[in-house]
């Protein structure tokens, strides 16, 4: 099994040579002490990762339902380790991204459906979907277009846009700050907007 650093090292070479000190670093140490025990017990990482789509599921049918939060955790844990699972595992491959890309496609969309039984008007749950859409398009066409390091974090990364979601779900359980549910989700769009255009702005820098 791969230690700490070579796990690190592995990490930092699969995605451009990111550093992995920080936050960064803080994480990869967590996820990598999950990922060691989840190999212990011979989970695969794309089980993980359709564990996370089941998940994501769950977190749409338990609507306003406790569980909903829970099983929004479970399934942001299974998509921020999984990857970790499959470098211990030494079993990185272009189908195991390939499907991780897809089921976060498909999460994020189960994610809007929770906004929406939440109390979330339709027309900003669409448009939280389509800017979040937009965003990891562009970040994949980044990538096959030749810009392999991570460049620029944003303030509505994937984990960023599940916390409102799950601040959302408290809210919704305290009868003074369920009609809030609107704004926060109003909030998030505000956010992913600015996100984008400035991905699109580094885009430019790197591809004009």
């Amino acid at each position: 099994m791969l230690s700490y650093d070579e796990f690190v090292l592995r990490w930092s070479s699969l995605h451009g040579g990111a550093q992995t000190a920080g936050i960064v670093g803080a994480w990869l140490r967590i996820s990598h002490a999950i990922a060691r025990v989840l190999t212990a017990l011979r989970i695969s990482p794309n089980l993980l990762t359709l564990l996370g789509l089941l998940s994501a599921g769950l977190t749409a049918l338990a609507g306003r339902h406790w569980s909903a939060g829970v099983f929004l955790i479970l399934s942001l844990l299974c998509d921020g380790v999984d990857g970790s699972v499959a470098i211990i595992q030494k079993k990185e491959s272009a189908w195991g991204a390939t499907l991780d890309a897809v089921a976060d496609r498909i999460s994020e969309a189960l994610w809007a459906v929770a906004f929406y039984r939440l109390g979330a008007p339709l027309s900003w749950v669409l448009l939280l979907a389509s800017l979040a859409v937009f965003q990891e398009y562009a970040r994949a066409k980044l990538i096959s277009d030749g810009v392999k390091e991570i460049g620029l974090v944003t303030p509505a990364e994937r984990p960023v846009r599940a916390s409102f979601l799950f601040v959302a779900i408290i809210a919704w359980h305290v009868p003074a700050l369920r009609k809030d549910v609107i704004h926060i989700a109003q909030v998030l769009a505000a956010l992913q907007a600015i996100s984008f255009a400035a991905l699109l702005r580094f885009a430019y820098a790197r591809l004009h």
